[in-house]
């Protein structure tokens, strides 16, 4: 470190970044470390000739030290997160407010749709690993088999950004928007065994392999539910029209007592808001378990 307090190399000012931001969101420091290597690498680059020291300490009136990068990144990841954020429905007092009040909440509908894509999402992610991890495998003994293999954790990666878009976008769970950082300075070899090592890579693969099942779970539950909540609340179009209006199973369905209707009805009702709720605690659940699976924790 200079004189000045400013890291002398770009693996330094990004681990004094690292430490700056201690305690923010991981998505948060994952982008910020990986913005901060792009921009100095990419300034090295045009500056030949200067050593890193050089260029660090050209660039920090311009991008900053490490702390007051942080310092920046932390004022904007508040100010872009109540920008993006849907405005919040008005609060509740009773009961009955608070049970029917989630209709008015942006998020139940996108945790809705969470739901219902996860099936598509799922087969297509569990697909992906199981051909991929098995061909590259199994061509491990020939000489094209690391090259697939790295290229195949390369895949999971780029796969992880994108289910993480899908997440913040339907679930509102903060997600990193840049891939991790790694130190470009090691020898290529080493930072193909830090896949291999890399808690993240594995954690990665065992989220897109958990899709398929709760792809399933997620996808039969809204589709049951609200399926049934929407046909008991037709429940006067079944009695009033022609009892072979809606089938189910081949089974027509009709209500031959008037007195049930109301009743039908109200109950319909109750279970479609009642299945808003499910779908927003399971994309609230879903968000939690994306971030733990998804997410490099950062290491100060």
């Amino acid at each position: 470190m200079n004189a000045q307090g400013l890291p002398t190399t770009i693996p330094e000012y990004l681990e004094q970044l690292r430490a700056a931001l201690k305690g923010a969101d991981p998505a948060m420091i994952q982008d910020a470390l990986y913005d901060a290597e792009e921009y100095l690498r990419s300034e090295l680059g045009e500056q030949v000739g200067k050593s890193e020291a050089e260029v660090i300490a050209s660039v920090a009136g311009s991008y900053g030290a490490p702390e007051e990068v942080a310092d920046i990144y932390r004022q904007t990841e508040v100010t872009v997160t109540r920008a993006l954020r849907a405005p919040p429905p008005p609060p509740r007092r009773s009961s009955l407010g608070k049970f029917f009040g989630v209709a008015a909440d942006p998020r139940t509908y996108g945790a809705l749709f969470y739901m219902l894509l996860s099936l598509i999402t799922g087969t297509f992610y569990f697909s992906w690993v199981v051909t991929g991890a098995s061909l590259s495998l199994g061509t491990l003994i020939l000489i094209i088999g690391l090259p697939l293999l790295v290229l195949f954790f390369g895949s999971i990666r780029v796969l992880s950004l994108v289910e993480g878009r899908i997440v913040e976008a339907l679930l509102g769970q903060r997600m990193p928007r840049r891939p991790p950082y790694t130190n470009r300075d090691r020898p290529w070899l080493s930072r193909i065994g830090d896949m291999f090592t890399d808690r993240r890579t594995w954690s990665t693969m065992l989220y897109l392999l958990l899709m398929l099942p709760l792809g399933v779970v997620y996808f039969t539950l809204a589709t049951a539910l609200l399926s049934t909540s929407l046909t008991m609340l037709a429940s006067p179009l079944l009695y009033f029209w022609d009892d072979s209006l809606i089938w189910v199973d081949g089974v027509s369905v009709t209500i031959t007592h008037a007195w049930a209707i109301p009743l039908v009805t109200l109950l319909g009702l109750i279970l479609l808001f009642a299945t808003l709720h499910l779908a927003r605690g399971i994309g609230h659940l879903h968000g939690w378990l994306a971030k733990q699976l998804l997410v490099r924790s950062p290491v100060v």
